[in-house]
């Protein structure tokens, strides 16, 4: 199956320009023979309404809006099913007297320009509750012709319902499950909560974190003895509106026997067009040592990253995570299909999986008070300082082993992140790194391209 993510950086309420802004991304990838493509949730409208009378000029009919023509005339052109995020209003006049209803959607178009689905997100982000109410029919399910056995989520609906649910939970991968689906569609408006600053200096760099938290919230499917692989799309937007900055970080995986593989990531920042071939193999693997004792561990993961991959967003090296303390020995490079010719690393153990080991997990900590005794300590080491006493040692960063809470990277407050950072409740992992699994042949397969808008 060859599938395609369109990830570009649409402006809030700029339908006009966004527009242009998808149809050059794909007129300079050219794509051919694509089966799936996927564009971001609320792709655009732009995402960061504040309000109801904010969005009400850019709500759509479904099957008759700006971006359902759109999702049609690109179904012919490239012969293919398209998913398009937008503000979906509900025609009620069939029904009046009614209240008004608004629905943050995503539309399936098939390959005749025919709209075969339309799915309304079910659990709701702040920004969303502003002016959207929860989808009522649950999780879309239905089998697409040349893909299978589907089922569609949008961002938030991968969390536990409003963070109230418990963190096992596991809603929509449970969904996955139940229903047997082969593939998951995730369209996303992904934010980060880091400092702009730091976050856009590696613009073509995946962010790890927000990765990591993905895969994380599909643990049952990890964990699953089903033997058959269930591709999952995750289709994030980059650039920002306002104050809010996305993560970017699109994504194809495959998960299968406790393996988490990945066809092929995008930058944090870049604009353009992901395409990979789950026919063929792929080339890089999230790995950690299982945990066969406990089904939900209680402990955040360190991100560990190590060896060479192939990726379409250039080569660049990534410095050591600043949460991570100092002893890190980073080697994750991104080399260019340039050289595909090179043979780069080795293949994973078999027995490896995504799965944390329950050895590596330690009792926590909360961050409050963590926190509190190291500003102690700074003022206790400032104060020796001053009477000429032998230095105090203070650590230069925080152990994540040993905090309780997760912590809004670039923030001073600590706050509850929804969809756009880092979940309060513990990922699951241990410790985890991408390996290599395959090269990029010299006929073309593996292929991964990106053309920048």
């Amino acid at each position: 199956m060859r599938i395609a993510c369109l990830q570009f950086a649409p402006q809030v309420g700029d339908v006009d320009n966004n527009l242009n802004r998808a149809d050059a991304v794909l007129s300079k990838a050219n794509p051919d023979a694509l089966d799936l493509l996927v564009l971001p949730e609320l792709a655009f409208s732009g995402y960061n309404f504040k309000s109801l009378q904010d969005i009400t000029p850019f709500l759509e009919r479904s099957g008759c809006g700006i971006s359902s023509l759109w999702a049609r005339t690109i179904a012919l052109k490239y012969n293919c099913t398209v998913t398009v995020g937008y503000p979906e209003k509900v025609d009620l006049s069939p029904k009046w007297p009614r209240y008004p209803e608004y629905y943050n959607s995503t539309i399936v178009v098939n390959e005749d320009g025919e709209t075969i689905a339309n799915y309304r997100k079910n659990f709701l982000y702040s920004t969303d509750e502003t002016w959207a109410l929860e989808g009522n029919r649950g999780f879309y399910n239905g089998v697409i012709q040349g893909l299978g056995n589907t089922s569609i989520g949008i961002c938030m609906d991968i969390n536990p319902y409003k963070f109230e649910a418990p963190w096992h939970a596991f809603e929509f991968a449970y969904h996955v499950l139940e229903v047997h689906s082969n593939l998951a569609i995730v369209s996303m408006a992904w934010m980060t909560r880091e400092d702009p600053r730091q976050f856009t200096r590696m613009p073509n760099e995946p962010d790890m974190e927000t990765l990591t938290y993905w895969i994380t919230r599909l643990e049952p499917i990890i964990r699953s003895d089903n033997s058959d692989e269930i591709i999952v799309v995750f289709c994030n937007r980059t650039g920002n509106e306002d104050d809010v900055l996305y993560a970017g970080t699109s994504a194809v995986v495959g998960i299968q026997a406790g393996e988490v593989n990945i066809y092929g990531i995008l930058g944090r920042g870049e604009k353009g067009l992901l395409i990979v071939d789950t026919n063929h193999a792929p080339y890089a693997k999230l790995v950690c040592q299982p945990d066969a004792d406990d089904p939900v561990t209680k402990s955040p993961g360190k991100l560990q990253i190590q060896g060479e991959f192939e990726s379409p967003g250039g080569k660049l090296q990534i410095p050591d995570h600043p949460l991570d303390g100092g002893d890190n020995d980073y080697d994750y490079q991104l080399t260019t299909r340039g050289d595909k010719d090179k043979k780069h690393g080795t293949a994973p153990s078999p027995d490896q999986s995504f799965l944390p080991p329950a050895a590596s997990v330690q009792p926590l900590q909360p961050l409050r008070p963590l926190l509190k005794e190291l500003a102690l300590k700074e003022l206790a080491s400032a104060s020796a300082k001053r009477s000429e006493a032998p230095p105090v040692n203070i650590p230069r960063a925080l152990d994540l082993t040993k905090i309780n809470s997760a912590r809004s990277p670039g923030l001073e407050s600590f706050i509850m992140p929804g969809p756009s950072a880092s979940s309060p409740t513990p990922m699951t992992c241990g410790f985890v790194e991408i390996q290599r699994v395959g090269g990029i042949h010299d006929d073309g397969s593996l292929e991964s391209k990106t053309a920048r808008g």
